[in-house]
């Protein structure tokens, strides 16, 4: 089972209707409309509640920053890449894939980001990474519930097999020959974001079909990889609304 934790994520993970729960627990000193109304939800959907002192709560999600509501869940489902692909939420397939992204903070983020910039899924891999865990959904603010996430067992090949399917495949390094704004989005295309501190692996380097780079004024040499992968998203979402 999963804990998932925070109003939003929780409010978000009951909407989604994508997980069965056990129960939701719900602080008994706490009292407004926001709890209220994942109550209501809860009973709504035949969903045990349960009122617990904060100290329990704490417990649970390891953490104080719970907001006062903790659900147990099942764990996210995660699909395969052809499902990311058969869900298209526009003219042009629009997938972000990741390459080792192991701080679960940066994983909410882009998957927050991913939705708010309409990306059909992200695709992340087996190991040395992250999966979407509670700090993960609570970071994305509940969007974690709704992004469609697929793992796999190697990158490399996962771009071999986009590719296959006509998938423009686009990287984000430092070493790019040119900046991610000079890019047609307009095309079927994948995003590929690398790890925090060493980005793309060099094979997978290799396998993209273009490198761009974010231009960097300042002293300090790149972003956050959440931030540059915000930057890269609403770019392909910007050329994509333009007429």
């Amino acid at each position: 089972m999963d804990l998932i934790y925070g109003i939003h994520a929780v409010e978000e993970a009951l909407k989604s209707r994508g997980r069965a729960f056990e129960y939701v627990a719900i602080a008994r000193d706490r009292k407004d409309a926001k709890l209220q109304k994942i109550i209501d939800a809860c009973r709504e959907a035949g969903i045990s509640v349960r009122f617990e002192n904060r100290e329990q709560l704490n417990r649970m999600a390891k953490t104080a920053t719970h907001q006062g509501v903790v659900a147990v869940a099942a764990q996210k489902k995660y699909i395969d890449l052809d499902d990311v692909l058969s869900q298209r939420r526009a003219q042009h397939a629009f997938v972000l894939v990741l390459d080792g992204v192991e701080d679960p903070h940066n994983l909410g983020a882009l998957l927050r980001t991913a939705d708010a910039a309409g990306a059909d899924g992200v695709v992340i891999p087996e190991r040395r990474a992250v999966g979407v865990n509670a700090t993960v959904v609570k970071s994305s603010a509940g969007a974690a519930e709704h992004v469609p996430v697929a793992k796999v067992t190697n990158i490399a090949r996962t771009i071999e097999e986009l590719k296959e399917k006509n998938i423009w495949v686009v990287g984000l390094d430092e070493r790019g020959e040119k900046f991610y704004d000079e890019i047609d989005y307009k095309m079927d295309c994948a995003i590929v974001l690398g790890a925090e501190g060493h980005g793309l692996h060099d094979l997978v380097r290799k396998k993209c079909d273009f490198l761009v780079k974010i231009p960097m004024q300042g002293a300090v040499p790149s972003l956050n990889v959440s931030v540059a992968g915000a930057v890269v998203m609403y770019e392909v979402q910007r050329q994509r609304r333009k007429k």
